[in-house]
């Protein structure tokens, strides 16, 4: 039985084309076709999480403002955490392992090489580099966040898949 579930989908392509702080930069065109596509893909697996978290960054954001709305995800509670403004990955383990236990389904946005980490630390399927709004799905045999070790990878969808 499955007990924890964990949604993860980094950032889509961001421009470099401004001038800005690195937490501003916007999404490319490009970055909002793909999450346009992985979004709709992901709605056809009807998982509904029970809680959304995002990167304040700009690019994770917007990417996860695009899945809301192409989800129907208005009605699940976001919460924007500066924690998932983390590229090692220790930042977002610690952030999985102190939420709450009353969530089953978890999805986040945010940034590589952290979701490729812990892609690769948790999943049992070798994912080389996560691409950008690369979505990964874990499950766990775990009840509490705060156990969650050897998870099994249970699908992923890639806007190179999609096209």
């Amino acid at each position: 039985m499955i007990m924890k579930k964990l949604i993860l989908i980094r950032h889509a392509k961001s421009s470099w084309k401004y001038n800005v702080d690195d937490r501003e930069r916007p999404l490319k065109k490009r970055g909002f076709r793909d999450a346009e596509l992985v979004s709709l893909a992901f709605k056809n697996r009807s998982i509904l999480p029970d809680i959304i978290f995002s990167s304040p960054a700009n690019r994770a954001l917007s990417t996860c403002k695009i899945f809301i709305n192409n989800v129907n995800f208005r009605e699940i509670p976001l919460f924007i955490e500066d924690e998932l403004y983390d590229f090692s990955g220790q930042n977002v383990i610690n952030f999985l392992k102190h939420l709450d236990d009353s969530y089953e389904k978890v999805m986040i946005f945010g940034h590589n090489h952290a979701f490729t980490s812990i892609c690769n630390i948790f999943g049992d399927k070798y994912i080389d580099n996560l691409p950008t709004c690369g979505l990964v799905v874990i499950n766990f045999d775990d009840d509490k966040w705060r156990d969650i070790n050897n998870g099994m990878t249970e699908f992923t969808i890639f806007p190179r898949d999609l096209k």
